[in-house]
C-alpha cells in the first residue's frame, strides 16, 4: 500500500447501495429453446443458470426507484437529503427522448435536489461514480448524491440471431448508489475510478432501427425490430479479442495504483457477468483467486448494474469485510471499459 485514501471531512463514502430483481426468471433451458444452444454450453460456456425477466410493471425507471427507495432505507436518510440525482439505467426506458432522473426525483420526493441522466452502456454506474465524485469534490453545495436506474435491454436481443447470442445473458433489474461527502469511517471510501474507452467499436454492436439513420416503419416493426444487430461480427471478434483482456487488466491496474494500492492487494473483485471462460481469464491476468470474486449465473448480465449485485453477494457472503480493498470492473458496448477501487469502513 501507498496510501491514497482520506479520513478528512472532504473524502466521499459510499452510504448505501440497493438492488431490484424482478420475480421472472428464464432458465438456461428457456434460452436453450429459443436459441438453439444446448442447454449444456448455456450453462458451462455462457455461464447462465438463470436470469431475470421484467414483470409488466417492471420498468427501467420505476426498477431504479425501487432500488433507490432500498438504498435509501439502508442509509437511514430521508430523500430530502439528497442534492443530486443521477439516473444511471438505460435508454431503452419508458418513453424515448426523456430524462428520466426527473423522475426518479419526484416519485422519491427528492424536493431538494437536481438531476440528469449519464449513459454508457454496462459502464455507467462506474463513470457515474467518478463523475458524481468529481462534482461533489467541485462544488461545496453538493453533498449527498443518488444514482439509481434500471436495465431490461433483454427485450432487444433476438435469441434466434447467431450473431447477437453472446447478449443470451441479458436479463433486467434495477439497482441505486447513495454517495455522501463527509461520512464517517463506517464507510466505503470511493477512490479512484479508472475509464478507456475506443471508439473504434462504437458502430459494431446497434440498435440498427429506430434512429434518424433508419426510423422505424410498419414493415421494420413486423420483421421484429428494434433489435440489437452486429453488422460484421466476425471483424468485432476478431479486433476485440485482441485487446480486450489488456483492456481489463489496464484499468484494473490504473484504478488500484491510483488509489494507492497494488492489485496483490485487492480483496474483492466484483465483475460484470460474462462468460465463464473469460471471468476466469481476467482473474488469472490480475493473478486474483475465484475465491475473492463472485460469478453471477444466477443473475446474468443485468447490464451497469452488476457491481451493485457484486457488492451484494459479497457482503452476504462474507468475501467483503471491514477494510477490504473492493474493486468493481465492468465493460460496456461502445466499447468503454471501467474500474472502480473502494477502501471498505470499519463496518460492512
Amino acid at each position: 500500500m501507498i496510501g491514497n485514501g482520506h479520513d478528512a471531512a472532504d473524502a466521499i463514502r459510499l452510504l448505501a447501495t440497493g438492488i431490484y430483481i424482478p420475480e421472472g426468471r428464464m432458465t438456461s433451458a428457456d434460452i436453450a429453446r429459443a436459441s438453439g444452444i444446448p442447454q449444456e454450453i448455456v450453462e458451462t460456456k455462457l455461464g447462465i443458470k438463470q436470469k431475470p425477466v421484467p414483470g409488466p410493471e417492471d420498468h427501467p425507471c420505476e426498477m431504479g426507484v425501487r432500488a433507490a427507495r432500498q438504498a435509501l432505507a439502508r442509509a437511514a436518510i430521508d430523500p430530502g437529503e439528497i442534492d443530486l440525482v443521477i439516473y444511471i439505467g438505460e435508454e431503452h426506458k419508458e418513453y424515448p427522448v426523456w430524462t428520466a432522473a426527473l423522475k426518479l426525483q419526484d416519485d422519491l420526493g427528492a424536493v431538494n435536489a437536481w438531476g440528469f441522466d449519464l449513459s454508457s452502456r454496462c459502464c455507467t454506474a462506474l463513470m457515474a461514480v467518478k463523475t458524481a465524485k468529481a462534482m461533489m469534490q467541485g462544488d461545496a453545495r453538493i453533498s449527498t448524491v443518488l444514482l439509481a436506474g434500471g436495465y431490461r435491454n433483454g427485450d432487444l436481443i433476438d435469441l434466434s440471431d447467431p450473431d447477437t447470442r453472446f447478449m443470451a445473458n441479458l436479463g433486467a433489474g434495477g439497482g441505486a448508489m447513495i454517495l455522501r461527502r463527509g461520512a464517517s469511517a463506517a464507510y466505503p471510501e470511493v477512490l479512484e475510478t479508472a475509464v478507456i474507452t475506443d471508439g473504434s467499436f462504437a458502430e459494431d454492436v446497434i440498435i440498427a432501427a429506430g434512429g434518424t439513420k433508419r426510423p422505424l416503419t410498419a414493415e421494420l416493426i413486423a420483421q421484429g425490430e428494434p433489435r440489437f444487430r452486429v453488422p460484421d461480427p466476425g471483424r468485432m471478434k476478431s479486433r476485440l479479442d485482441a485487446v480486450s483482456m489488456a483492456r481489463f487488466t489496464e484499468v484494473v491496474e490504473r484504478s488500484v495504483r491510483g488509489s494507492g494500492w497494488r492489485p496483490d492487494e485487492i480483496d474483492f473483485i466484483g465483475l460484470l457477468h460474462m462468460k465463464r471462460s473469460a471471468h476466469e481469464a481476467v482473474l488469472q491476468s490480475l493473478g486474483i483467486p475465484a475465491r475473492r470474486s463472485v460469478y453471477l449465473d444466477e443473475f446474468g448480465h443485468i447490464g451497469q448494474f452488476d457491481p451493485m449485485i457484486c457488492i451484494e453477494l459479497g457482503v452476504k457472503q462474507g468475501l467483503i469485510r471491514p477494510g477490504s480493498l473492493v474493486v468493481l470492473a465492468a465493460a460496456g458496448i461502445g466499447y468503454a471499459w471501467g474500474a472502480l477501487t473502494l477502501k471498505w469502513g470499519d463496518s460492512v
